[in-house]
């Protein structure tokens, strides 16, 4: 087969006013375009039809380079295969592989589930996957994936010292391991082979006060905080609510129901993905009351200083407690929750159920079943008032340590 073309005549190939061939020999030509582009292609017979079969784009694909897809097309015809057919299902396998790799299952899934999630929750997932799973098992397809494979990306993250971090990895990955086998495009998920494999994280526990005399003390303390309105008002609702801290913080006063004196949170901010009722006792009114003039004009109750189109910052109340003197060790924002649960349940005696509702715990009915918002609603309305109302007489204990201590029927 006698070669015709050579590097300095493609190099030197003119546009014309219409595409025309270059032959080189065995089929391959250079087509040049008006526009200057310069295409290799392959004309070739396969199954009494003639075809054609791109080879690369010049300079991309040089002449030598042209000449070896050539013989390697030729080669398959040699074998009956038709090249064009082959690059065809080529294409076709990488297309699917891409489309069942970890990142687009996982993507998949993360779009379907997003609206059930938290803000919150959104953020903490975005960043397992953006810093710890996508960057070695992102291009993967999700069905070569193995338990050994896997590990040793999880351990990455474990031996950086990040035990929680490594441990929710692997559970974000086992849910979009189950996504993929439920939508076909995995037989199984990994992760429980991996059971034991990772070092376990110790359990610390929010810092809180859970000692009455000592909540006193605290509440007194809160009275006397000298800062910006919306810090004031969010730190003295904290205890009032023991909602989630960004809950608290994220709170809107299109959610405050002032008829039925009631602060109603949408699902997506909520943990559990479930929209939740907390019932505002009038301590907590008189708050907000106070506060309205002041926000009430934009969109959330506590505004960040930087802006009011942005909430307060999730270590607003935090370092409002350092101010008063209150370590990260003695009490946290979150320690506000493990206060009432403590105190309402042994101290008080509330019936557990009421209280896990108003925690926005995940509780479900013998059945199985989760309770809804308005679950136990007029029992948790009344809990509310009367844990405000002992909140007082405990702040009135720590100014004046002489007063009878207050008792509430509650079963």
């Amino acid at each position: 087969m006698a070669e015709k073309l050579s590097d300095v005549a493609v190099k030197n190939a003119v546009p014309k006013d219409k595409p025309y061939k270059i032959a080189d020999g065995g089929g391959l030509y250079l087509e040049v375009m008006p526009n200057g582009s310069r295409y290799w292609r392959l004309k070739y017979r396969f199954g009494g039809k003639e075809k054609r079969l791109a080879l690369g784009v010049y300079p991309t694909v040089t002449l030598k380079a042209a000449r070896k897809n050539a013989r390697d097309a030729r080669d398959k015809l040699s074998e009956g295969i038709d090249p064009g057919e082959l690059k065809r299902q080529e294409k076709l396998a990488r297309s699917v592989g891409a489309a069942n790799s970890f990142q687009a299952v996982a993507l998949e899934w993360y779009e379907k589930q997003k609206p059930r999630w938290s803000e919150s929750h959104i953020i903490r997932l975005q960043g397992v996957f953006k810093n710890n799973l996508f960057p070695w098992l992102g291009h993967r397809p999700i069905s070569e994936i193995t338990p050994p494979e896997l590990l040793a990306v999880l351990r990455r993250t474990e031996s950086k010292g990040l035990l929680e971090t490594a441990k929710r990895s692997k559970q974000i990955a086992g849910q979009v391991f189950r996504y993929a086998v439920a939508t076909g495009r995995a037989e199984r998920d990994p992760t429980p082979d991996l059971k034991g494999a990772l070092a376990t994280p110790i359990v610390t526990h929010h810092a809180a006060i859970t000692d009455p005399k000592e909540a006193g003390n605290l509440l007194r303390a809160i009275d006397g905080f000298r800062g910006t309105p919306a810090v004031a008002a969010a730190l003295k609702l904290s205890p009032l609510l023991f909602c989630r801290p960004g809950e608290l913080r994220n709170m809107e006063w299109a959610e405050i129901n002032w008829e039925e004196e009631r602060w109603e949170i949408p699902a997506e901010k909520m943990k559990m993905g479930l929209a939740h009722i907390v019932p505002l006792c009038d301590q907590a009114l008189s708050i907000l009351r106070d506060l309205h003039p002041i926000t009430g004009r934009g969109k959330y109750v506590f505004p960040s200083a930087r802006g009011a189109s942005r909430p307060l910052s999730e270590n607003g109340v935090r370092v409002a407690l350092r101010t008063l003197g209150y370590s990260n060790e003695e009490m946290t924002p979150h320690g506000f929750r493990a206060m009432a649960r403590t105190i309402l349940d042994e101290v008080l005696g509330y019936r557990v159920e009421w209280i896990e509702h108003q925690l926005a715990h995940a509780v479900k009915d013998a059945n199985g079943r989760a309770y809804n918002r308005t679950s136990y609603l007029p029992q948790r309305k009344q809990m509310m008032q009367a844990w405000a109302d002992y909140l007082d007489n405990l702040r009135g204990q720590a100014s004046t340590p002489n007063v009878v201590p207050f008792h509430t029927a509650t079963r």
